[in-house]
């Protein structure tokens, strides 16, 4: 390993995409980068509209690096597509990148040093906008040392999923996203940590994350029950927490989806942003986080979900 060892971005997109949207995430993960990736990984989730199509051209035609569009014929949703990109990868380490985020400038500047120095998956801080970066809103920061991330990932997702790097071989050898909509990336994470993955996070924010009207509301229903218990049993399955804690886990987290969404605004900016700004305190150089250990995460971005269901929200950052 040296310290030019190349890396892959890895970028999904889908019909639900906003054309410029893309066109600004895609420039912002590597035109702008101060460390470019060596390859772009485009994953083309079934088919997609017109408009984006003509972005896709445009962008692979102007890319200062080669661009490998990965065609899915019909959409498999967010885990499948990004375990097809990975397959693709002719490179160990890769980046996630979401197709409507903003990345920062010095973001793989700053991650890249670490996973080249030993640790399997890097994350990051994010700040979260719904129009233009320029208005923030809410930052969240990561639990930053292994054992804190270890720890925190028996209650929350450790990871803001739109900001992380990992290494290739990490992820497979934990069996890879497989098909969990909405809580792929947790179930991930939390089987590369069981399997022994050494994990780091920047506190620092390195991504504009994108959310929209409706996010609160889009924290609850059916769908995110359904998936918030399939997470807790497979991961109590696995081991990766107890008995108590998988109790504790459906009453507060499972319970959480299914208080009216104007509660849940009033305890996330309650107990979850006051969370956040205690843990930014600890980080000087950062602003309040948006997550808090035994809360559910923050609210969810606009846009929705690979796959057949358009309500469900994708490539959100979950618990």
């Amino acid at each position: 390993m040296t310290n030019s060892e190349p890396f892959a971005l890895l970028l999904p997109v889908y019909i639900g995409d906003h054309p410029d949207y893309l066109r600004a995430a895609f420039r912002s993960a590597v035109h702008e980068q101060s460390l470019r990736p060596d390859q772009v990984l485009l994953v083309r989730d079934g088919p997609v509209t017109d408009d984006l199509n003509r972005v896709i051209e445009e962008l692979r035609a102007d890319s200062p690096v080669p661009v490998q569009i990965v065609p899915i014929e019909h959409s498999t949703g967010l885990g499948p597509a990004l375990d097809a990109g990975l397959a693709a990868s002719p490179y160990d380490i890769v980046a996630r990148m979401d197709a409507d985020d903003i990345a920062m400038p010095h973001r793989f500047e700053v991650q890249l040093p670490l996973i080249r120095a030993g640790a399997d998956i890097v994350g990051a801080g994010l700040v979260e906008f719904e129009i233009d970066p320029a208005t923030p809103g809410r930052r969240r920061v990561p639990p930053t040392e292994p054992e804190q991330i270890r720890s925190y990932a028996r209650i929350h997702d450790p990871f803001n999923h739109p900001t992380v790097i990992y290494r290739r071989t990490a992820v497979l050898a934990a069996g890879g996203y497989g098909d969990l909509p909405l809580m792929e990336d947790y179930w991930l994470f939390s089987r590369m940590l069981a399997a022994g993955a050494r994990p780091r996070n920047v506190a620092e924010p390195l991504v504009f994350y994108r959310v929209g009207a409706g996010a609160y509301q889009r924290r609850g229903g059916r769908e995110q029950l359904r998936s918030e218990l399939a997470l807790q049993r497979r991961l109590r399955a696995g081991g990766m927490i107890t008995p108590a804690q998988y109790v504790r886990n459906v009453i507060v987290r499972g319970g959480y989806r299914l208080l009216p969404w104007r509660v849940r605004r009033t305890l996330y900016r309650l107990v979850v942003a006051g969370y956040g700004e205690r843990r930014g305190r600890n980080h000087p150089s950062t602003a309040s986080s948006g997550h808090t250990p035994g809360e559910p995460d923050a609210p969810q971005r606009e846009t929705p979900s690979h796959g057949a269901n358009p309500n469900p929200v994708r490539g959100a950052s979950n618990p």
